[in-house]
């Protein structure tokens, strides 16, 4: 079996098949029951190829929650482009944030991608590389950092420490809404964007640039 540095990158559609019947298997079948012939079939490329690409079953369990958490990375910098970027002035910024963070609990936490990330790493936390592993690690926290530091840049904020700043804002978002409602979807519960429209103006009392 190939070692980690001798493992072929091979082409885009293969990684992607294999990605694609690994996961699928994992959440129908469970690590433990999916065998690499049997994701090898699905993907219909040769077992061979399988550990050719990935070196063994548990690196391709790691590659495919890598691979979700990229996904939800890309949505979150995506909402960031479409939602606080090139704001006009102050009276744009409460509207913005609110609705930053209801897209973030809709596309985002009420994705497919958001639960399939959550259910793997739940139940198959005992085959990742350690307990509570977590492939997005803070890209996000210090996306949100990077664009709050921007709007202070324009003029729009003060935030003297724009990781701290993002820390408290998802805090007072979807950190209060998962503590109150168990959850932070708002594509399920109508209750989420009253708390966090509440979240957004406790933010703006402490940061907004007077």
């Amino acid at each position: 079996m190939p070692t980690t540095k001798t493992l072929r990158e091979g082409s885009t559609r293969k990684r992607a098949a294999i990605l694609s019947a690994a996961r699928e298997l994992f959440l129908a079948d469970g690590f433990d029951r999916s065998s690499v012939d049997a994701v090898a079939a699905r993907a219909e490329v040769s077992k061979r190829t399988v550990y050719d690409y990935f070196g063994d079953k548990h690196t391709l369990l790691q590659a495919v929650v890598d691979a979700v958490g990229e996904s939800l990375i890309t949505t979150i910098r995506r909402t960031l482009d479409d939602t606080l970027t090139d704001l006009a002035e102050d009276a744009d910024l409460e509207d913005a944030l609110v609705t930053f963070s209801m897209r973030i609990a809709t596309d985002m936490l009420g994705s497919a991608e958001y639960a399939t990330l959550q259910r793997l790493v739940r139940t198959e936390s005992g085959h990742l590389p350690h307990r509570g592993y977590n492939s997005m690690a803070d890209t996000p926290d210090e996306a949100l950092a990077e664009r709050l530091a921007a709007l202070a840049a324009a003029g729009l904020l003060d935030v003297p420490d724009p990781r701290l700043a993002a820390d408290q804002f998802i805090a007072l978002t979807f950190g209060v809404t998962l503590d109150r409602l168990g959850s932070a979807n708002a594509a399920e519960d109508t209750r989420v964007r009253p708390l966090v429209v509440e979240g957004v103006r406790t933010f703006l009392r402490a940061y907004r640039t007077m």
